[in-house]
């Protein structure tokens, strides 16, 4: 089993709300269908232009408090925004001839003080025995400790990797993988392979590229930390036509962590 992340920024620009990147979406959809039936996946997607306007609108993070009543059309409309892109992606799969399974996040996770303290997989595993592409998203999620709060694709990823120990997990990004500081500075170098020590160090250090609403590359780095027990992580470039072609081939491309 292979767990792919699409990025918000691969999917969508995020200046721009509820923009979609069809191209992208069909490039990495006929990626994938090089390597299906043979290989399984799962796919998990982030929020991009959907999520984040009402996420931040509404004060999602800051849970069920002050005007609960617009809190709730607020946390209901960000759930709906999140599966009109879904929606988006899904069609897309279809059309390539790949059976991708729409699964709301938000159904079957519970969280607690930031992360998921319930996961019900059952459903994933079934669906992945019989052949289909389950597709999950960084969502709205109702929270043990404050009521609602926004579960991230990175968050999910995480979960899973520790649950159903897939062989690799496939970061989409819109830089080449992980730098030594902005990508946006001429100086910036790509890490071409991190280790544990390398990633406690960024983190202590290095400046973190495009902060959202759900962490940024930080909170990416500390979600490896943890998927590394379990998977190899790749980090790539997946508005680059062929990176994620060549990582399924088992190409090391971008940054690489190997599972320790």
């Amino acid at each position: 089993m292979i767990i792919i992340k699409l990025g918000g920024s691969v999917i969508s620009d995020k200046n721009a709300p509820y923009s979609f990147n069809r191209e992208a979406v069909e490039v990495i959809a006929e990626e994938i269908a090089q390597f299906y039936p043979e290989e399984s996946f799962i796919l998990v997607h982030g929020g991009g232009s959907f999520g984040h306007p009402n996420a931040r609108e509404y004060k999602i993070r800051e849970g069920l408090i002050g005007d609960v009543k617009r809190k709730r059309i607020g946390f209901s409309k960000t759930h709906q925004a999140m599966l009109k892109l879904n929606d988006l992606i899904i069609e897309v799969f279809l059309e390539k001839g790949l059976p991708a399974y729409s699964v709301s996040s938000s159904s079957i996770f519970l969280i607690e003080d930031g992360d998921i303290v319930y996961g019900d997989l059952e459903i994933l595993r079934k669906l992945s025995e019989k052949g289909f592409i389950p597709v999950l998203f960084g969502d709205t999620a109702l929270a043990l400790d404050k009521g609602i709060d926004i579960l991230s694709g990175d968050q999910i990823v995480s979960y899973l990797a520790k649950m159903l120990k897939p062989s690799k997990v496939i970061f989409l990004m819109d830089v080449d993988g992980i730098y030594d500081k902005n990508p946006k500075e001429k100086s910036a170098k790509l890490i071409t392979e991190l280790t544990k020590e390398g990633i406690e160090h960024l983190l202590q250090s290095s400046e973190s590229a495009g902060i959202d609403v759900t962490g940024g590359i930080g909170n990416k780095l500390r979600k490896a930390l943890e998927i590394a027990h379990y998977s190899d992580v790749y980090f790539i470039n997946g508005k680059v036509k062929g990176n994620l072609t060549k990582v399924l081939q088992g190409k090391n491309l971008g940054t690489v962590i190997k599972r320790w």
